[in-house]
């Protein structure tokens, strides 16, 4: 994403969340853009190591402003519960389904055409609801975790 573009997109989500009765800050401005550039999940130490966050925020500051944005529906929560949480910017027009690594909590992201487009679109038709989305997350294990584990006898979960 380029700069010119970023910028649209950081006024955008922030004159949004104005809207909604949230305060703009250079926090919150400067951890948008972090992840409007980044343009992947992270997590807050991902976010909190970043040049532009390490000497702003501390990753309370971070954490707090992320459950009020996920709250608004900017951000999306990915990952496994007992392991490390990566958000990720929401973008509208713009859609990611993962695959999770039950093993090390790795996200990939899927990079194929998504079947369930259609069926949203069928269930806007038969429903009468509107903005109809989905988020999809595949669990499994990664080749680095599979091979570990096969020597080990515990490549299979089933």
């Amino acid at each position: 994403m380029k700069s010119a573009e970023i910028q649209a997109l950081v006024a955008s989500v922030v004159e949004r969340l104005r809207g909604r009765g949230l305060r703009r800050t250079k926090a919150l401005d400067l951890l948008i853009t972090e992840m409007a550039e980044h343009g992947r999940p992270m997590t807050i130490a991902d976010l909190t190591a970043t040049e532009s966050l390490s000497g702003q925020c501390d990753p309370a500051t971070v954490y707090r402003l992320l459950m009020k944005l996920e709250e608004h529906g900017v951000v999306r929560r990915l990952g496994l519960h007992d392991r490390s949480t990566y958000f990720i910017l929401v973008q509208h027009g713009l859609h990611h389904d993962y695959l999770v690594c039950t093993g090390c909590g790795q996200i990939a992201e899927i990079d194929i055409e998504c079947p369930v487009r259609t069926l949203e679109r069928k269930l806007e038709k038969q429903s009468g609801y509107h903005h109809v989305y989905h988020e999809l997350e595949f669990f499994g294990v990664c080749p680095a975790c599979h091979d570990g584990k096969e020597h080990e006898g515990k490549a299979h979960c089933c």
